[in-house]
């Protein structure tokens, strides 16, 4: 067994659900056990380590190799530690299964291989050298990604820099520069209630925002669809949650909807806001509308692949041009924050938040092996 199958297979067994997936005092939550199991294993090994407390119980682990003379650059590895849950979680979830070549655990594919590839690839060079002359190396497990990102925000607002993050994630092995952003929106409708058999007493919040929902999914999509970017293809808008009225004899009076817009590179979570309140009035609609997530800012992230280190790393996985994917991730808040960052990880995030998650041993080690090669080049 390799050395990161063997650190997965341990990650897996030791649950770190995201504590906003799992009900309150769930065992399972929490990402405090791998973090110190991670901690343990640096430790062991000679790194520097250090814990960024996040929220109470939950933190970020640093583990850090210095070079052997003046700190010239320095190049973070940025997992994250956290997984979603499962509608029922048991025991199972956590045991780790290998069939055909593959890794079954909760956790394997996201983010858990890539913990596993880039802490293995950094002890490697840790006790086998050669250790960079120049360039100094953190392995950081961020807390929280699948809800609100609060490692990675917390990282940068401590003042924390770098020359390039590589932030891990289900790649497919290809090195990604961008990716979309995530602007969570509420839309309210108001009506007047009456008795359901005097209807037209009453104003229908759900029959005005049925016809919001219509041009949302057909001219609002369409629209978005004339945009493309080179790497991340056209925004897009879902619909993903309504709700309206309290029983079937009661016109009502108030409906929600719950919108997914993903966003590309030039467009904020003010400009969505905007675009919406324009479409509402060109075609004489009225709702209220709101931030789901409290305001956080998930912007699109785009990294200049022209950088050197950029380009390094495209050249040590033999990939001539850089890639984009859809979904969101510390990546865009450590991008924000003045650090330059690539996505880059084993695994296929087909396989991520699966009932069955699983990662291909053949993707986890050539993951190690590249990441080795190209930590290992650095000056």
């Amino acid at each position: 067994m390799t050395a990161s199958e063997k650190l997965l297979r341990e990650l897996i067994a030791r649950p770190s659900v995201n504590p906003a997936f799992a009900p309150p005092g769930d065992p399972c939550a929490g990402e405090q056990r791998m973090a110190e199991f991670l901690a343990a294993i640096a430790t062991g090994a000679g790194l520097d380590v250090e814990f960024q407390t996040v929220f109470s119980e939950r933190r970020n682990v640093l583990a850090r190799l210095t070079p052997s003379g003046k700190v010239r650059r320095r190049i973070v590895l940025a997992p994250h530690t956290d997984t979603v849950g499962a509608t029922e979680m048991t025991n199972a979830m956590f045991r780790p299964v290998r069939k055909a070549g593959r890794l079954h655990g909760r956790g394997a594919c996201d983010t858990k291989g890539s913990v596993a590839a880039m802490l293995t690839a950094l002890l490697e060079l840790t006790r086998h050298g050669p250790r960079p002359t120049e360039t100094e190396i953190l392995f950081v497990g961020l807390v929280d990604e699948e809800q609100s990102q609060a490692g990675s925000r917390a990282l940068v607002k401590s003042g924390f820099k770098a020359d390039l993050a590589i932030v891990g994630e289900p790649t497919r092995l290809r090195v990604v520069t961008a990716h979309k952003g995530a602007a969570w929106l509420t839309l309210e409708t108001r009506g007047q209630a009456a008795h359901g058999a005097r209807p037209e007493l009453g104003r229908n919040a759900v029959h005005e925002m049925a016809r919001i929902v219509d041009v949302i999914e057909s001219r609002y999509a369409r629209q978005l669809r004339r945009r493309r970017h080179p790497l991340l293809g056209s925004p897009t808008v879902n619909v993903g949650f309504i709700h309206g009225g309290r029983q079937a004899n009661i016109v009502p009076d108030r409906c929600l909807i719950e919108l997914d817009r993903r966003t590309i590179p030039g467009e904020t979570n003010a400009t969505v806001r905007r675009e919406l309140r324009a479409l509402l009035k060109q075609n004489d609609l009225a709702a209220g509308l709101g931030d789901l997530k409290g305001g956080l800012p998930c912007l699109p992230m785009e990294t200049d692949a022209t950088l050197p280190l950029v380009q390094e790393l495209l050249a040590v996985v033999g990939q001539r041009q850089p890639a984009g994917v859809d979904y969101f991730s510390d990546a865009s808040v450590l991008a924000h924050g003045g650090i330059p960052s690539v996505l880059f990880g084993p695994g296929d995030i087909a396989q991520a938040h699966t009932a069955d998650e699983w990662i291909a041993l053949s993707s986890l080690e050539r993951g190690t092996a590249m990441l080795t090669k190209f930590l290992r080049s650095l000056p």
